[in-house]
């Protein structure tokens, strides 16, 4: 499946057929047939509104913009307080950590759990990104800039070359990510022991092979996932998903979009000496 927030979607799944009623039988919903009962009633009703795709950009645009705005008050907010800033990246990942599994394990997507999540990974992206610009004046825009063309490029590629998103596709996108996650989790752990950790992870020109191999990793996965992000979207519209899902769609791609910024980022501040 590859994105977690997709993982308990039934209506995402590829190739499932959209449900319609057999000629002769009663539309979903419709009362049961008894005495004053009116046949037509159930084939007049309205039908329930579906997931398209002008409901996914208008409401992953929603979610981003929500992350941005958030970003720079908490950006601006900080200031130069170093502890100040450290503590909230520390307390804002793991809190949307949290809030990302909660999301993503409902049956039905939370609106409030998807704003929540957008309001507290702008807090984490704004100190996150204050860390880098107190150190490398300019990073950020350009970070924000390569992530939005490298979403943009990965985006016109998934149409434009037509990508099949295929069964294998997903599995080895999804062990790679479980394994390039585990891989940073143990690395975080080793922090508390080791200086440097396992040295999968740095900042500056300092940072050796590893480090920029696992970023560029990253990077690589995070398209990767942006791709089945597409897909899964695509999925839902022609499923005929309700449209409260589109507000999964859009929460899938700004996991996959905060987790692409965040390597970016990295990967500037290998190329900047000051």
């Amino acid at each position: 499946m590859g994105n977690p927030v997709f993982a308990r979607a039934e209506a995402f799944q590829p190739h499932q057929q959209a449900w319609q009623p057999q000629q002769g039988s009663p539309q979903w919903g419709a009362a049961p047939a008894g005495p004053g009962h009116d046949p037509y009633a159930a084939q007049n009703a309205p039908a329930e509104p579906v997931m398209t795709f002008d409901d996914v950009v208008a409401k992953t645009g929603v979610v981003l913009l929500t992350i941005f705005a958030i970003g720079v008050l908490t950006f601006m907010a900080v200031g130069d307080n170093l502890a100040l800033t450290g503590g909230a990246v520390m307390l804002s990942a793991l809190v949307g950590f949290v809030t990302v599994l909660i999301v993503s394990t409902r049956a039905k997507v939370p609106v409030a759990g998807v704003i929540a999540y957008a309001v507290i990974e702008g807090v984490f992206l704004g100190a996150f990104s204050k860390l880098f610009e107190s150190m490398y004046p300019g990073i950020v825009v350009q970070a924000v800039l390569g992530t939005f063309c490298a979403a943009g490029v990965t985006l016109a590629a998934y149409k434009f070359f037509n990508i099949r998103v295929t069964s294998r596709f997903r599995r080895v996108v999804t062990i790679a990510t479980i394994g390039f996650a585990v891989a940073m989790l143990l690395n975080f752990v080793a922090v508390f022991f080791l200086p440097a950790g396992l040295g999968l992870r740095t900042i500056g020109a300092g940072a050796g092979w590893l480090s920029i191999l696992c970023s560029a990793i990253g990077v690589v996965l995070a398209a990767m996932n942006l791709v089945m992000d597409f897909d899964m979207a695509e999925q839902g519209v022609r499923n005929r998903a309700p449209a409260n899902e589109s507000w999964r769609a859009a929460f899938g791609v700004a996991v996959t979009m905060v987790w692409l910024y965040t390597e970016i980022l990295r990967i500037l501040s290998y190329f900047r000496s000051n």
